[in-house]
């Protein structure tokens, strides 16, 4: 007899919420009767609110309480964005499904004030924020001239914080906008080549215990292998570099003709050293291509941008003239 009951573990952030509230639904469309609960849970990263994500430094900081609340047994199963879920797991949980991924690229929003409809067109000296170092190194990367200010926050924070400000826009994840409705407040979808996002963005992991078997069975129905196949070599390339929040590294894996095709980058925090490169083959050898991958960009300058990182875990790019 299948269980009649389920409780999903969540964040409390609208995100987060509908999240959950997808995963939901989805299940009930093929087990109707089944009763789905939400034990909404406060995080590290959502209570340190006044300290950039790199410098609390800790992995999991969106994730630790939520998987507690699962090996207490408050919860059965736990809803995540993909990219916030470290690349290794507590004893006794797994990842048990993978949805099928968003669109994972970053856009930029401008002030709702401004006419600026792209970052070429910000004027030199213009402020964008972001709260992700991944984003910080390839948008000075890519224009040198700007300044960087920090942010935290849930989505809805982060856009009322950019609507009093003097900022000039912000970068943000394309399918949390598009999630709560809030596309129209895209300028720009910025291009790989441009922005490349974090492992696992766009896409939501599903996590149960290991030994829960049934309910395994009853989420593999949301599971997308497509995508996972493109977020096991992400993630696999984010392990083997040892990163984290502190690090900016950046990867899209997805299937192109057949083959598994993934590019990947590792940058300074001041954006003038990149390391970048891409690698293709099978795509049951997603996790192979992405250690390898790894191992390429520490050969190209990686390591020893990954080195002075560690050595100043908490440093943030100073503002640009």
């Amino acid at each position: 007899m299948m269980r009649e009951r389920i409780v999903i573990a969540t964040r409390g952030s609208e995100l987060a919420l509908w999240q959950s509230s997808f995963v939901r639904l989805s299940l009930q469309k093929h087990f109707p009767k089944l009763i789905i609960d939400f034990k909404v849970v406060k995080t590290l990263g959502d209570r340190v609110l006044d300290t950039s994500l790199a410098a609390i430094g800790d992995k999991g900081l969106f994730t630790k309480e939520i998987e507690q609340a699962i090996l207490d047994e408050g919860a059965d199963l736990a809803v995540h964005s993909l990219k916030d879920v470290p690349t290794t797991l507590p004893d006794g949980l797994m990842i048990a499904a993978v949805t099928e991924r968003a669109d994972c690229r970053d856009v930029f929003v401008p002030h709702p004030a401004s006419r600026v409809r792209s970052l070429t067109e910000l004027p030199p000296g213009s402020t964008v924020a972001t709260g992700s170092l991944r984003r910080t190194c390839q948008l000075l990367h890519f224009r040198p001239d700007l300044r960087v200010a920090d942010i935290r926050g849930n989505l809805p924070t982060r856009l009322r914080k950019l609507d009093e400000s003097d900022w000039r826009g912000m970068i943000l994840a394309k399918a949390g906008l598009e999630r709560l409705g809030l596309q129209e407040r895209i300028a720009e979808t910025l291009a790989y080549e441009t922005m490349l996002p974090a492992v696992g963005q766009g896409a939501l992991a599903i996590e149960t215990t290991t030994a829960d078997q049934e309910l395994r069975k009853i989420v593999s129905v949301l599971h997308h292998e497509e995508t996972f196949i493109a977020v096991r070599g992400e993630r696999a390339l984010l392990r083997h570099l040892e990163g984290g929040c502190q690090v900016p590294i950046g990867t899209y894996g997805r299937l192109e003709g057949g083959m598994f095709v993934l590019d990947a980058m590792i940058g300074s925090l001041d954006g003038t050293r990149v390391a970048r490169g891409s690698l293709r083959g099978e795509p049951d050898r997603s996790e192979d291509i992405g250690r390898e991958l790894a191992v390429i960009l520490l050969e190209q300058g990686g390591r020893e941008i990954l080195d002075e990182i560690r050595r100043n875990p908490v440093s943030r790019p100073p503002e640009q003239p």
